[in-house]
């Protein structure tokens, strides 16, 4: 029981011995050295598939589902169905592993099977031509047409679910939070924009109040206290078709004048 090999491992015949002591005597202490010799195989399969774990999980949890399995196949081990005693922990722990791996990942195996092969056709062509290949010749390795593959990338990419808390390098090579490099979709955080914005402001201003007094007294009517036509004809003692005619004509002189900028005032109305 005490056969140790040259590597400090304990050997395969070591290991039966300390499984059967352990089934025998129920010794938690067995059990427990038996865990210790074996648990560098749960870090190795761990460690295999390290680019596989998603970012936002901790690679410690993985290892402690690894050492759980561990524990488990060890109670459930049976020597005499012919597999020694690593091998089978070997297959559970990978099993585990696996199983946990895509508790966590929406995406269908058929998915992560085109993206292990993309990626090993990209190895592949970088062995043997020292660069990584271009969208044609990895499509052409994939026998695929170069949509097929272009949407094979937009599904792994897609795929691909993280934190936005995640530290990333920034182009000063500062670490910064992923949320922090995204471009932002409110276009009035962009100082140029917010510049071309105030100034389009600006000009309308200037444009209005060189209206005549009555065509900018209609236009406050209508639009700053929304009165009707009607009630801004009874106000300024003419008809609603007057009032109409009067705002019809303010618009076309302000349309005329600010056509370089209705795209941006239009935002602003």
């Amino acid at each position: 029981m005490q056969q140790i090999k040259q590597s400090g491992r304990l050997s395969q015949k070591a290991l039966l011995a300390l499984w059967r002591d352990y089934k025998q005597t129920g010794d938690v202490g067995a059990r427990d050295r038996l865990v210790l010799s074996l648990a560098p195989i749960v870090k190795y399969i761990v460690y295999r598939k390290i680019r596989e774990i998603p970012t936002y999980r901790d690679v410690e949890d993985y290892i402690s589902c690894g050492i759980e399995a561990l524990i488990r196949s060890i109670d459930r081990y049976d020597p005499d169905k012919g597999a020694t005693l690593e091998q089978f922990v070997w297959t559970r722990i990978h099993g585990a592993v696996l199983d946990e791996l895509r508790r966590f990942d929406w995406a269908p195996r058929s998915l992560r099977r085109l993206e292990r092969e993309m990626n090993r056709a990209t190895e592949r062509f970088a062995i043997l031509y020292g660069r990584a290949p271009t969208r044609a010749e990895l499509s052409e390795a994939l026998a695929m047409t170069a949509d097929e593959l272009a949407t094979l990338v937009e599904d792994i990419a897609r795929s691909e679910v993280g934190s936005l808390n995640t530290l990333v390098a920034t182009e000063d090579d500062s670490p910064s939070e992923r949320l922090d490099t995204l471009a932002s979709l409110d276009r009035t955080t962009d100082p140029e924009y917010a510049a071309m914005r105030a100034g389009a402001i600006d000009r309308f201003r200037a444009v209005f109040d060189q209206l005549p007094p009555r065509e900018r007294h209609v236009a406050v009517l209508l639009h700053v206290n929304n009165l009707t036509l009607r009630e801004a004809g009874e106000i300024l003692g003419v008809s609603e078709s007057r009032i109409c005619q009067i705002h019809g004509k303010l618009k076309r002189g302000l349309r005329e004048q600010l056509e370089a900028d209705a795209p941006l005032l239009l935002e602003v109305a």
